[in-house]
């Protein structure tokens, strides 16, 4: 059956919102009204908004096929699933992407696609895509691609040359955990791919020795995203994986997608979605991580079971394992240790610094701030306020834990 374009766009629309990697933060700034061409990341480009689940809404995000050879267990494109198929041209994305930015419904392009024929035959297609909108088309929106590591590296050297952002998705935490539900994939073959992107990152970042000028590659650097509550990896096996990819691939960002169940799914998949709660505790903790100067085995440790505190955000869960560290005076007390106070945030914990130069900081002057003084009190003194007892509370933890709910019967 030969579908509308309509049709088409509504299948491949809905297909790719199983892909989180789509923020279009860390590009270089380029501007058609300055030089020329369409599209812009700046200004009435990207803008930067998000749905309620926290998805950016910004981009056209779709893919080239949802059919796909592959039989991944965890995705409703995989080979064996019963829905319905469509597939784009690429002379058709470059037309809706086009379209959809003279109407002003859209910034930037995130394209992804199912495998069709092999990886490098997909691969062409989407890189085509880029070039195209590039040098054809002259536009300078913003464009993400979800690039296929088997694919051949000199493909996915060429995305980076016209793609913002390059994302390899390694899908499962684990190996083990890839190898028992998309046994067709290699671990070993991902981690390559991004080894690979980051070296050639690296090396066109650096200045060129006749002009001194930096090469546009991949600006916007690489992505990837890990699938939770598909297996039994706990979150603190999902935040060890993080870090490895942050240190070992310099990933601008790793993305966490709570797992939804598929229809005719396998029985080794779990029948329910896991809370959503815990998508967002993990990003939270990525967080604590990459800005605030936590370890992840810090972040992690409170439970035996290696999962985080569902209740409370992960460094107020911290905070209430190693009472010992405090109050803080924030008038005293280092940069380090102010960004481990509950309720403080980077920017917070600057003003602090800033304005204990020129005076002693008292409770009032956080309330300035917008600090949440019912938050921090327990964990600060300052020129005017010393929790006494507070910190010592057994049942501390239980003030910040939301009431109990009445489930309902029916």
């Amino acid at each position: 059956m030969q579908r509308t374009l309509t049709e088409r766009l509504a299948i491949l629309s809905d297909a790719a919102k199983y892909d989180a990697s789509c923020a279009s933060s860390g590009t270089e700034k380029r501007d058609s009204a300055r030089s020329g061409g369409l599209g812009s990341t700046e200004g009435s480009g990207i803008c930067h908004a998000y749905a309620p689940d926290g998805r950016c809404i910004s981009l056209l995000k779709i893919l080239l096929t949802n059919f796909c050879i592959y039989d991944c267990a965890y995705c409703i494109n995989r080979s064996s699933s019963n829905v319905a198929r469509a597939r784009f041209t690429a002379e058709e994305v470059i037309w809706l992407t086009l379209e959809f930015y003279r109407r002003n419904y859209i910034e930037g392009l995130f394209l992804s696609s199912g495998i069709i024929r092999s990886s490098d035959h997909t691969m062409e297609q989407m890189v085509r895509v880029a070039r195209e909108l590039r040098t054809t088309h002259g536009f300078r929106g913003y464009i993400h691609l979800k690039t296929i590591p088997e694919a051949s590296p000199a493909l996915i050297e060429e995305a980076g040359l016209y793609a913002d952002r390059l994302s390899i998705n390694i899908e499962m935490p684990t190996d083990a955990g890839l190898a028992s539900l998309a046994p067709e994939k290699r671990p070993a073959g991902i981690r390559r791919a991004m080894a690979g992107l980051r070296t050639k990152i690296e090396e066109m970042g650096e200045p060129t020795l006749r002009t001194k000028a930096r090469r546009r590659f991949a600006p916007a650097g690489q992505s990837t995203q890990v699938i939770v509550g598909a297996d039994a990896a706990s979150d603190a096996t999902i935040l060890s994986t993080s870090g490895r990819l942050y240190g070992s691939y310099g990933l601008r960002r790793v993305y966490y997608s709570g797992f939804s169940p598929i229809p005719d799914a396998s029985s080794r998949l779990p029948p329910q979605k896991p809370p959503l709660m815990r998508e967002h505790r993990l990003y939270q903790a990525d967080w604590l991580f990459r800005f605030y100067g936590f370890g992840i085995e810090e972040i992690t440790a409170a439970r035996p079971d290696g999962m985080l505190d569902l209740d409370l955000d992960p460094k107020l869960a911290w905070a209430l394992a190693h009472r010992e560290r405090f109050p803080v005076d924030v008038n005293r007390a280092p940069r380090e240790m102010l960004l481990r106070v509950p309720g403080f945030g980077v920017k917070v914990v600057q003003a602090i610094l800033a304005a204990r130069r020129h005076r002693r900081v008292r409770l009032e002057d956080l309330g300035r701030l917008r600090v949440s003084l019912r938050k921090v009190r327990p964990f600060i003194a300052t020129a005017d306020w010393t929790p006494l007892r507070l910190i010592d509370r057994l049942d501390l933890g239980a003030l910040f834990r939301p009431a109990p709910e009445q489930m309902a019967l029916l």
